[in-house]
């Protein structure tokens, strides 16, 4: 006999966050399934902490939006399907809700992941298409290793496009963050 396995939404994750035994715990949500997330290592805890940095500089009268670190992100047209990047942006130019203590019912503009030795590349471009597939414009995949980022986004016809930066390179902030640049060289030394 087979067992169903259960499928979580957004409401079950909530109250699961929310006990005593899971104060110190991360989870993310893909598609009704339940993944418990590690804690970062100490490379990708500097590396989130600077692309912050770096993002909150750059507006620091958050104008364009709010930069924020490790937050749940959910579309509204799918409650089965929570992501907790790295750091995120959302412009508030768009229709979006005002700061909340829960999870955030819309995807960010910007998602960062930075690739950790618990990561695969195929689950991490796996989370890529999602965030672009829910709304998010422009994801930055950070591959400490190869001091490179890979950056997706949406073309004309919906297809997701890939960019690979290497050190020398620089990233920009596009549309998300008009006139925002970071030289690798700068997050990897």
């Amino acid at each position: 006999m087979a067992i169903q396995q259960r499928v979580y939404d957004i409401d079950d994750l909530w109250q699961l966050v929310c006990q005593a035994e899971n104060a110190d715990k991360h989870f993310e949500l893909i598609e009704g399934e339940l993944f418990e997330i590690a804690p970062t290592g100490e490379e990708q805890g500097l590396l989130a902490g600077d692309i912050f940095h770096f993002i909150r500089l750059f507006d620091p009268e958050r104008n364009l939006g709010i930069p924020a670190v490790d937050v749940g992100y959910y579309s509204p047209d799918d409650p089965s399907t929570l992501l907790s990047p790295d750091v995120a942006f959302r412009r508030t130019d768009r229709k979006t809700p005002p700061l909340t203590k829960k999870f955030v019912p819309v995807m960010p503009d910007l998602a960062v992941e930075i690739v950790s030795p618990s990561n695969t590349m195929p689950q991490i471009r796996r989370k890529a298409a999602l965030y672009l597939q829910h709304g998010t414009q422009l994801v930055w995949i950070v591959i400490p290793d190869n001091k490179r980022v890979e950056v997706c986004r949406l073309d004309a016809s919906g297809k997701i496009q890939s960019q690979s930066i290497d050190a020398d390179g620089s990233l920009s902030g596009e549309h998300v963050l008009p006139g925002f640049s970071l030289e690798l060289d700068a997050l990897f030394s």
